[in-house]
């Protein structure tokens, strides 16, 4: 501050605050841009001459020049005093008692002390004014400490002074500083019911399964308070619903007190006794599973409230459980910026701080896309990972710091004061509610067991769980000093818990007395490629849906991309490619670019609503798709497929962040709830998938078969070698194939834009829904080869094959089956070498394998002709270990394969070197 003035006045080195130095300057910054953001004593002080410090002589005396008289003194004192004020507003979290396993909170911090700011002793007494803080215009400086220690020093350590937004901050402000009031004694009645059901939930399973996982709330048995607080808030504020996003600890137990889901149910998957045949596919281990339910309050209001299913990944269920959110929003269609559905991310602090998806899901929470109103975070501090400790998990000082980047609130609460943990629950969502905003809850905790049943947490903590093991449950303590203070007494203590008790014993031993069904459910042998992919290439014959389209429909949709608002000025580098569009339809030569946008557009006069979000996806990373235009001179917005009239349906097309793990679970999530909707996500790069491999794993490949959860997401990856290196070239064919079986999901490589165009309408009009995987070209998107006549969209429907019809079927001795842009290599080479005893078909559906149909094209050929699969991408990648069995099975003999060598990368890096390896593939292919 020294070397700033305000205006020709005194610099603010007059005032000298020692190590608080960066708190003046903090609140100059803040004054020089905006005023009102600061207290009044700040702004009199930024506004005013400084008075001169009073300096004291060797003996104690001072000079008439260096003294100020008693008004100036009081006007610096009341500085100082705004300065301790804002201190415990930045630093009071540090020395809160929010710990439960240390026994006195930490020492005073040194930036808190009376002489950190030239206060002393003498001075508590004095008046000072306080500008509205705790309610009050004047204080006496003993009771500005006294309310500063009850507002952030207590159990609860609040972070918020990080927020930019002074009515956000003031906002919080006026509830925390506020004096609290304590609860009644229905409420103290409903926190110790909630607490007894929690323990009694968990002790009740560890007594009766003895051994088994279940990864219990032990120890953090506030959590189902702290929920409770949260939806009982809910009910009659503007919210119909609640998603639970939420990891393995204590999940079981919210589904049980929460969520409604039957203790008999909840004892019948620990005796393993469900029927297996029920299952559609292989199941999952019960703190996996999700559930949908109805919270039922005790004063008798309910609200709708999920559990989203989530494997291992532990915080991948965030931006999964934000798409479920933003789907049911969407589809609710209110308008405005009501939310009324709640998502709630429940955490684990190791896994909050550690896993990078939780920042991306976080960064999501603002942007236009993706968001949802405002998420509740709670974090189940248990102070612990596995076995790490936080020293080892973390550089920062809280599990939470990564919520500081989008400025939100933190409220660290010590999960052994239930009461506390009421009043930040509401705290949260009445922030929630007024801001749409993420706010973060950080209960600290700990878990009486170790990760899980089975685990022994002394080997790496000793002295940790030494204090645990002497600690009462917050139940116990709660109830006890209830009893001590009189609110409550000790027979309503026992009672509320004995009758919960008896609960459980009764739907334990209905468990234990229903049968247990002695028939294995049939599963398809791993090793029959046939029975699992003829069974479902039949399934995806019987569900096609019509996807014709009548001329009529596809010029309305043409007619919308020139149709731009008056006054729009469109790029003179976009303006052509949308007029072409007109011409296309006439001169039968459609592109990819036009057939997608037929696609979406006629989708959109049926009805179906799409929504189509990736890295760049408005314009198209190749510059070909401009589903958004950007006026040429104003930077204002216009989608042309959003004015096809009052009856279509709603387009969304979005640019995502940089991101494909949380971006893609997003639009997972997204299509559960959206099962009426056609939802794209689009990579940059098929390679860039691979980002995103742990979401295609955990959910789009099989969650269906763990959690009988259906999803019509589609992926658009840019696929094909093309001389741009190893990162631009294979969406990884290999890896989404490996990934195949018993019906989960469609794989394609369209090689003509009217393919494509019946592609995503099947995929939209199926009843059955499954994930579509597309890899899209590249180099095709504007190849004069590759394209469509208007009658293949209105005419006939997606081919799985697409037979050679040039070929005489009696002179060829060659068959080549291929997938993709290299068909048109293969074509140019054959017609320009004469090649007429050479066939070409095209493998355009790669999953579920295509058996009827690629069977009968090649019957179509004499016997003893060689059937070979060609394919750009290395032998060891791409279709080809995949397809291999299949086509030989059908061909009756031995196929070759033509490809690039075995890789480790996928492509070269120079496109010379690229262009030679082209050219003696394509020719190998012919010898």
């Amino acid at each position: 501050m020294a070397s700033q003035s305000r205006a020709g006045q005194p610099a603010l080195h007059g005032l000298e605050f020692g190590i608080n130095e960066w708190l003046v300057d903090e609140q100059y910054e803040r004054y020089l841009h905006d005023p009102g953001s600061v207290d009044r004593t700040w702004r009199e002080l930024f506004a005013s001459p400084i008075p001169a410090p009073r300096r004291e002589t060797r003996n104690g005396a001072t000079t008439a020049q260096e003294s100020a008289d008693d008004a100036d003194d009081a006007a610096v004192k009341a500085v100082r005093v705004a300065a301790l004020i804002e201190a415990y507003r930045v630093r009071g979290h540090l020395v809160a008692d929010t710990d439960p396993l240390t026994a006195a909170r930490a020492a005073a911090h040194p930036e808190l002390e009376l002489t950190a700011f030239g206060l002393r002793e003498d001075d508590l007494q004095r008046e000072f004014v306080v500008d509205g803080f705790s309610g009050q215009a004047t204080m006496t400086l003993r009771d500005v400490l006294k309310a500063l220690q009850e507002s952030y020093c207590r159990t609860v350590g609040t972070e918020y002074m990080h927020i930019q937004s002074s009515q956000e901050r003031r906002w919080i402000q006026q509830r925390i500083e506020s004096p609290q009031a304590p609860p009644d004694v229905a409420e103290q009645l409903q926190i110790l019911y909630r607490l007894g059901a929690a323990e009694a939930f968990e002790t009740f399973l560890q007594t009766k399964y003895v051994g088994q996982k279940r990864y219990s709330l032990e120890g953090g048995e506030s959590a189902i308070v702290l929920l409770d607080a949260l939806l009982l808030r809910s009910i009659g504020h503007g919210v119909r619903e609640a998603v639970i996003g939420m990891a393995h600890r204590g999940r079981l137990n919210v589904l049980a007190n929460i969520i409604g889901k039957s203790h008999a149910e909840i004892f019948h998957e620990f005796e393993d006794a469900g029927d297996i045949r029920s299952v559609q596919g292989s199941g999952d281990v019960k703190y996996h599973l999700g559930a949908e339910g109805t919270y039922r309050a005790l004063d008798g209001g309910m609200i709708a409230v999920c559990v989203v299913a989530n494997p291992s990944h532990l915080e991948l269920v965030g931006p999964v459980a934000q798409g479920v959110v933003r789907a049911k929003q969407d589809r609710a269609a209110d308008g405005g910026e009501a939310f009324p559905v709640l998502p709630i991310a429940v955490h684990g602090d190791a896994a909050f701080a550690g896993q990078g998806v939780v920042f991306e899901t976080l960064n999501m929470s603002q942007l236009p896309g993706y968001r949802t109103g405002g998420t509740v975070h709670i974090v189940i501090n248990n102070q612990l990972g596995f076995t790490t400790s936080p020293a080892n998990g973390r550089s920062s000082a809280y599990a939470t710091d990564v919520a500081r980047t989008v400025q939100a609130p933190i409220f660290h609460v010590n999960a052994d004061d239930p009461e506390a943990v009421v009043r930040v629950a509401r705290l949260a969502f009445d922030y929630r509610q007024a801001f749409h905003k993420d706010v973060v809850v950080d209960l600290i905790c700990y878990r009486r067991h170790g990760h899980s049943e089975v685990d022994d947490p002394s080997i790496t903590q000793p002295a940790m769980y030494d204090r645990i093991d002497a600690r009462a449950s917050v139940r116990k303590l709660y109830a006890e000093a209830l009893v001590h203070r009189g609110d409550i007494t000790e027979r309503q203590v026992e009672g509320a818990l004995r009758d919960y008790q008896g609960h459980l014993e009764r739907a334990f031993t209905q468990t234990r007395a229903r049968p247990v069904p002695a028939s294995p459910m049939p599963v398809n042998s791993v090793n029959d490629v046939n029975a699992t992919n003829h069974v479902s290439a039949q399934h995806v014959a019987a569900s096609q849906a019509a996807t014709a389209i009548t001329e009529a429909a596809a010029r309305q949709v043409i007619a919308s991309q020139t149709a731009v608002p008056g006054g729009f000025t469109v790029h003179a580098r976009v303006l052509p490619q949308l007029q072409r569009r007109t011409t296309m339809l006439d001169a039968g030569t459609i592109d990819w670019a036009t057939a997608e946008t037929l696609a979406i557009g006629s989708l959109l006069l049926d009805g179906v609503a799409v929504r189509l979000a990736g890295q760049d996806s408005r314009r198209g990373t190749f510059g070909q798709r401009h589903a958004v235009l950007t006026d040429r001179r104003t930077g204002a917005e216009h989608t042309p497929l959003s004015s096809l009239g009052p009856r279509a349906a709603d387009f969304a097309p979005y640019d995502s962040m940089l991101s494909e793990l949380g971006a893609l679970a997003f639009e997972y999530g997204y299509s559960l709830a959206r099962p009426d909707a056609l939802v794209l996500w689009e990579a940059q790069f098929g390679d860039f998938a691979n980002g995103a491999q742990a979401v295609i794993d955990e959910y789009i490949a099989s969650s269906e078969q763990k959690w009988g959860q259906r999803s019509g997401v589609t992926l658009l990856l840019p696929h094909g070698l093309e001389g741009q290196g190893p990162d631009h070239s294979s969406g990884r064919i290999e890896r989404f194939l490996q990934l195949c079986a018993q019906g989960n999901m469609t794989v394609a490589m369209p090689s003509l834009p009217g393919n494509y165009f019946h592609l995503l309408r099947q995929q939209a009009l199926d009843e059955r829904r499954r994930p579509l995987v597309v890899f899209t070209p590249k180099s095709m998107l504007r190849s004069k080869v590759a394209t469509s006549g208007l009658t293949e969209l209105t005419m006939g429907a997606f081919r799985a094959v697409i037979p050679d019809e040039t070929a005489d079927t009696a002179r060829i001795r060659r068959v080549l089956v291929c997938s993709g842009k290299v068909f048109y290599d293969l074509d140019a080479h054959r017609r320009s070498a004469g090649w007429s005893d050479t066939a070409i078909v095209r493998l355009e559906r790669l999953y579920p394998f295509p058996t009827q149909e690629l069977g009968a094209e090649l019957a179509r050929f004499p016997a003893g002709s060689e059937v070979r699969w060609v394919q750009e991408e290395p032998e060891n990648q791409g279709a080809w270990s995949f397809v291999e069995p299949h086509v030989q099975r059908l061909a009756g003999r031995a196929v070759a394969c033509v490809s690039r060598p075995q890789a480790s990368a996928p492509a070269v890096g120079s496109a010379r070197r690229h262009a030679g390896e082209q050219r003696d593939l394509v020719t190998s292919a012919f010898q």
